[in-house]
C-alpha cells in the first residue's frame, strides 16, 4: 500500500491479499480512512465484501472513493429492537406503504436534496448502479433501496440505501422528510426495515458509526472493530 500522509491508497490488490487485509489493516488501530481512484464494480463490492464501508470526496476537481475500515460499528441484534410508543401508534395507523427496490432513483434524489453536505453523489450513484450488473458467483452482494411512502405512494416520505452480502444488511445513508406530520416516520422506516429483515433471516443489522443516539434508541450496540469482524466473516459466508 502507498502512504500518503495518514491516510493509505487502497487498490483492488490490497484488500485481496489476506496478509495485507489482516495483518496491516484489520490490525492497524491507528487508522480507519483510505482513499481510492478505483471507481469499478469490482473493487465496490469487494471493500464492501471486507467490511469497508464507502463514501467518497472530490479532491483537486477529482472524485476518490473513501473506504473506510472503522473503529467501532452499530449493530442491532433483532431480538434487541425496541419500538418507541410514537412509532406504535405509526404501526397501528397502517398509514403508510413499506417497499423494497421499487424506486431507487427516487430514494437518491431525495438523499441528495435533504443533505446540505452529501457524499452520495451522482458519480458514487453511478458505482453503485454498475454492482447491479457485477457478478461473481462467490460474492452474494445486493443493492438495497428501502423506501416508506404514504398510503397512496405518491409521496415518499423516508427512505435509505445500503447493502446485502451473505445474511448481513449494511446501511449507507437516507433520509425523511422535514414536515412536522411526518415526525417520527424516518424511525418508523426503521422499525420496519429491522422487521423486514428479521423476518428474511439476516443475521445482523450493520448500521455504521456509533456515533448517532438514533441507534442506541432503536437497540442497536456498539462493536469494536475486532468484535465486529469475527461477526461480520461470518455473517458474510452465509
Amino acid at each position: 500500500m502507498e502512504k500518503k500522509n495518514v491516510v493509505y491508497y487502497l487498490g483492488l490488490e490490497d484488500i485481496k491479499d489476506e496478509n495485507i487485509l489482516f495483518n496491516h489493516i484489520y490490525a492497524n488501530l491507528d487508522s480507519n480512512y483510505y482513499i481510492s481512484d478505483d471507481l469499478s464494480a469490482e473493487f465496490y463490492i469487494n471493500q464492501a465484501l471486507c467490511g469497508f464501508i464507502a463514501t467518497s470526496i472530490n479532491l483537486e476537481n477529482k472524485f476518490y472513493l473513501v473506504p473506510e475500515m472503522q473503529f467501532e460499528y452499530a449493530i442491532l441484534d433483532f431480538p434487541n429492537l425496541h419500538i418507541s410508543k410514537k412509532v406504535k401508534k405509526l404501526l397501528n395507523k397502517n398509514d403508510f406503504t413499506f417497499s423494497i427496490n421499487t424506486n431507487m432513483q427516487e430514494v437518491i434524489k431525495n438523499i441528495q436534496t435533504h443533505h446540505k453536505s452529501n457524499w452520495l453523489t451522482n458519480e458514487y450513484y453511478e458505482i453503485l448502479k454498475k454492482t447491479k450488473e457485477y457478478k461473481n458467483p462467490n460474492i452474494n452482494f445486493e443493492l438495497l433501496s428501502i423506501e416508506l411512502w404514504d398510503k397512496s405512494k405518491t409521496i415518499l416520505i423516508a427512505g435509505e440505501i445500503g447493502y446485502k452480502i451473505g445474511s448481513v444488511y449494511t446501511s449507507l445513508t437516507g433520509f425523511c422528510l422535514k414536515d412536522k406530520k411526518y415526525n417520527n416516520f424516518g424511525k418508523l422506516q426503521m422499525v420496519l426495515l429491522a422487521i423486514y429483515l428479521q423476518k428474511n433471516n439476516y443475521s445482523f443489522w450493520n448500521l455504521g458509526h456509533p456515533y448517532m443516539q438514533y441507534k442506541f434508541d432503536l437497540g442497536a450496540i456498539s462493536f469494536s472493530r475486532e468484535e465486529f469482524l469475527k461477526r461480520w466473516l461470518k455473517g458474510i459466508s452465509i
